[in-house]
């Protein structure tokens, strides 16, 4: 599909911004997606430590792109960041000193909780989804007489589980949720919410 996209640029001479912060979560081979810059010349990737890399808390990320966009976001960037802080700048450098394990990690983490996600989701008459093959979150249609946000703040009140509402995605009669915690946290989260579907179905 990249590629796809990269012709129809490459026809106009556009970029192609490719947020790349959940590659290395797919679901798939090893896990990690061709990325744009690989693919097109116009390609620009951005990415961080927040995603596949589990370091949210570092608030540190990069860029890959041609070599004029690279200047041009380097004199931006000087007028808006000093620099990242020193101990985010240590971990994001030991984190990426050992890519391999925190990724190997985050991929049993995904891949095994998607897995519980999915068996869960076929008992459940009023969910329906297309399974993601990459990241860590998920859209659930569901089929219950109210809004998302209604589903949402009576799932956390009744239950304390807490999902996004599609209504704050544009995405009415959606749910989001997040499936990268621990896996024993996920068995019970959804053991309650099929109960609450259970009462409200």
């Amino acid at each position: 599909m990249l590629t796809e996209i990269a012709a129809i640029a490459r026809e106009v001479g556009a970029y192609i911004l490719c947020d790349e912060v959940y590659r290395g979560t797919d679901q798939q081979g090893s896990g990690t997606t061709t990325s744009i810059v690989d693919i097109y010349e116009k390609g620009i990737s951005t990415a961080s430590m927040s995603k596949a890399y589990s370091l949210a808390g570092l608030r540190l990320g990069w860029i890959c792109a041609p070599r004029n966009v690279l200047e041009r976001v380097a004199v931006h960037r000087d007028y808006d960041t000093i620099s990242v802080g020193m101990l985010d700048d240590h971990f994001a450098t030991m984190a990426l000193e050992n890519r391999d394990k925190v990724l190997a990690r985050s991929l049993t983490i995904t891949r095994t909780n998607l897995a519980t996600l999915a068996a869960w989701m076929e008992t459940q008459p009023t969910l329906s989804w297309i399974k993601p093959r990459s990241g860590t979150t998920a859209l659930l249609k569901f089929d219950l007489p109210m809004s998302s946000y209604d589903f949402c703040m009576s799932l956390l009140n009744e239950t304390g589980v807490m999902f996004t509402p599609g209504s704050a995605l544009d995405m009415e009669g959606y749910v989001r949720i997040g499936y990268a915690n621990n896996p024993a946290i996920l068995q019970e989260g959804l053991k309650r919410v099929s109960d609450f579907l259970a009462r409200h179905a």
